[in-house]
């Protein structure tokens, strides 16, 4: 089920009604019935997996218990190592192991040896990542001591199953979002308003922009040996679009969704694209990952404390990781080893700080657009199915060995294109206008929701819902 689906607004809309007309007095109840929801929600794609993240939930909230009843440091380490070798156990195999194995395999017959190790066919659970993340910054949290353990099985059950974010986040703190299920919670006209304006747009991205760039995108990169630089800068450029709109406009339900059920959720981008320099880049985008890096990576390993060049390895140590965490293929491998060096320049010069992002000004173009460039480059790694295809994809992009013009090979796909390009002047000229607002959330007027409103369902009507992008991570 997924949110641009026939299927998920009829679940919507039950739901809603149930929680806020049927169960609006009991508290309890109305967890129950999130967390029974979520289940069916997650259920959808494969029943199966219901187990894993029930198990999941089952030993952050059992440790998360004997953590604040222990005093003992020993046993209160043991504890949080229960934990993450639990989930990082269940993570590691469903995800990684093929990877390893073929990576292990690989390594022998390059010293001349040959040993077997057999591949599994192994079905990557949705949204494992994100929750196994969510569920872990509970754990290690109440270790630390910065927030109590959770005493309501069912309330903590919910957290870390909540629909609207449970497949591709944003990765929420047990310390903002856990809270939220344990008080009462009253309707807001205003709120589930501003939810359904946040919703609107972020299916504006997925729909109008994600959805007809993956079919230019596809095309080029399919068949990129054949186009012409043009063809593969439009490419680039198509992608990064895609892939912000895709998950971007998936954040933007999840905290429209959760406003109608009286939920706030952290904002998981900042209008990214605007950004200066590679810092800035990625303190706007995938927010909830990064500070999760930042907090239980970065921080624990000696963030910046033994000096500078200690807390560089540090920092390259943390992008490697991130990457990885986006897939187990090298290309993923690769696209965090490159934002990592790209972001070693500017860490040496200023170091890692908190500072406001750079006032949005025409001076600041050419930074813009250069900081752009950077990231589309790291963008071919992402989307290319190996490390060979993305430097081909390049060499090709510069040596222009290449004729094909696939934008235009077809009447279709030029109007797709110039879809693509109309969709991406509207967003850069909206965050533009938002993004000089102190809390940079877009809300657009009531006009403005009605032709949107209309321009969705004209698209819903002659397209099939495309599934989301993060979804396989």
């Amino acid at each position: 089920m997924i949110f641009n689906s026939i299927e998920f607004a009829f679940f919507l809309v039950i739901v809603f009604f149930i929680y806020w007309v049927l169960l609006k007095k009991d508290l309890n109840l109305q967890n129950l019935f999130l967390l029974i929801s979520s289940y069916f929600f997650y259920g959808w794609w494969n029943w199966k997996f219901l187990t894993l993240i029930a198990f999941s939930s089952l030993t952050d909230y059992l440790v998360g218990r004997q953590l604040g009843k222990s005093q003992n440091q020993s046993t209160r380490k043991g504890l949080l190592l229960i934990s993450i070798l639990i989930n990082l156990g269940l993570l590691g195999f469903f995800k990684y192991y093929n990877f390893f194995a073929q990576n292990f395999v690989d390594a022998f017959l390059f010293f001349g040896s040959k040993v077997s190790l057999s591949s599994l066919q192994i079905v990557l659970p949705v949204g494992i990542s994100f929750y196994t993340f969510q569920t872990m910054s509970y754990t290690i949290d109440v270790y630390r001591k910065k927030i109590n353990p959770c005493k309501d099985y069912i309330a903590f059950f919910a957290f870390v199953s909540f629909f609207p974010q449970l497949v591709a986040g944003p990765i929420e703190r047990a310390g903002h979002l856990l809270p939220q299920f344990l008080k009462a919670r009253f309707f807001d006209y205003k709120i589930a308003v501003s939810g359904i304006r946040i919703i609107l747009w972020g299916l504006f991205k997925k729909m109008v922009i994600a959805d007809n760039a993956a079919m230019i995108v596809d095309g080029i990169f399919n068949d990129y040996s054949t186009q012409s630089p043009l063809s593969l800068s439009i490419g680039i450029l198509f992608f990064a679009f895609q892939i912000y709109g895709d998950f971007s406009g998936y954040s933007d339900i999840a905290i429209g969704i959760s406003r109608l059920f009286g939920f706030d959720l952290m904002s998981n981008f900042r209008f990214p694209y605007l950004s200066s320099n590679i810092s800035e880049f990625w303190k706007r985008w995938h927010i909830s990952l990064s500070s999760w890096f930042k907090d239980y990576l970065y921080i624990p390993l000696g963030g910046n404390r033994k000096g500078k060049w200690f807390s560089l390895i540090n920092v390259l140590i943390v992008f490697l990781v991130s990457g990885f965490w986006h897939g187990a293929n090298w290309t993923f491998i690769i696209w965090g080893l490159i934002n990592g060096l790209l972001y070693v320049p500017l860490y040496i010069s200023k170091g890692i700080k908190d500072e406001e992002f750079t006032q949005l000004r025409l001076t600041n173009l050419p930074k813009i657009l250069f900081t752009f460039i950077l990231v589309g480059f790291g963008w071919v790694y992402f989307r290319s199915p190996s490390v060979y295809d993305a430097n081909q994809y390049l060499i090709h992009l510069f040596t222009g060995s290449g004729s094909a013009m696939y934008f235009s090979s077809s009447s279709k796909h030029l109007l797709v294109s110039l879809i693509c390009l109309i969709g991406i002047a509207i967003i850069l000229i909206v965050e533009i206008r938002y993004s000089r607002l102190k809390k940079g959330e877009v809300t657009l007027s009531n006009f403005q929701l009605i032709l949107l409103s209309l321009l969705l369902l004209f698209m819903a009507a002659f397209k099939n819902p495309i599934s989301f992008i993060y979804f396989q991570f």
